[in-house]
């Protein structure tokens, strides 16, 4: 299947009800408005192919692109691939999902996060904290800095307040990923959720919440669930 041949196939799949939706939460032209749940059965007919993920990707279509996210091979990115996706994504689904996803599971998943934390670009340093967290869900508590998380939740409360729009998301959700995913900094991240308290985020004209990582934290122990890591980052 060539890049030609999925776009085709995004715009006979994309809604104007659906591109509504995603541009009340963000989402820029040029799109069709694709559902996930339809990405996903493309996914499954192409399976892993990198190079069509590469063009995909340069097409600046966001369906085209959240696509690219899902068929592309982590193990084969190169740390310039990767730069050039995290500067192209120009609206926070891509930058904190897309990118973050392929990023955490690549070999250069946590330089690039911290690189890209201190960017004083939103999209950019959205993905940096998106990267992070994702890595906690993935990766053994054996393979992660558990000195430098904790002083990465320093910051957090230190820079939320100042931050960016989405950045100030990300950083939540980068508590809520320590709180959940790392056991041994559980009691860590509390403190710092409830030091930074509900973070205010404007999610445009949507009916979605930003989660009181406090509250979030608190759910997943009481479901037992603290330290289980995902298979994957994407969801």
């Amino acid at each position: 299947m060539t890049a030609k041949d999925v776009l085709a196939q995004l715009k006979k799949l994309g809604s104007e009800q659906t591109k509504k939706t995603l541009m009340r939460h963000g989402a820029k032209e040029p799109f069709f408005g694709v559902k996930i749940a339809d990405l996903k059965v493309l996914q499954k007919q192409i399976k892993t192919d990198h190079a069509l993920a590469l063009e995909l990707y340069d097409t600046g279509n966001s369906d085209a692109m959240y696509l690219a996210g899902m068929i592309a091979d982590p193990d084969t990115f190169t740390k310039a691939q990767l730069q050039k996706w995290v500067k192209g994504a120009y609206w926070h689904m891509i930058s904190g999902c897309t990118v973050a996803w392929v990023a955490s599971e690549s070999r250069f998943g946590r330089e690039l996060a911290l690189d890209w934390i201190d960017s004083d670009a939103e999209q950019i340093a959205n993905a940096g904290w998106s990267t992070y967290g994702s890595i906690l869900s993935i990766k053994p508590d054996a393979d992660l800095d558990l000195a430098e998380i904790e002083k990465l939740l320093g910051r957090v409360k230190a820079e939320i307040g100042s931050a960016a729009n989405r950045v100030r998301s990300a950083m939540n959700n980068f508590v809520i990923s320590v709180g959940g995913y790392v056991a041994p900094l559980t009691a860590k991240a509390k403190a710092t959720a409830k030091a930074i308290g509900v973070v205010e985020v404007d999610v445009g004209d949507t009916s979605c919440k930003v989660p009181d990582a406090w509250e979030y934290i608190a759910k997943i122990e009481k479901m037992g669930r603290v330290g289980k890591k995902r298979k994957h980052a994407g969801c």
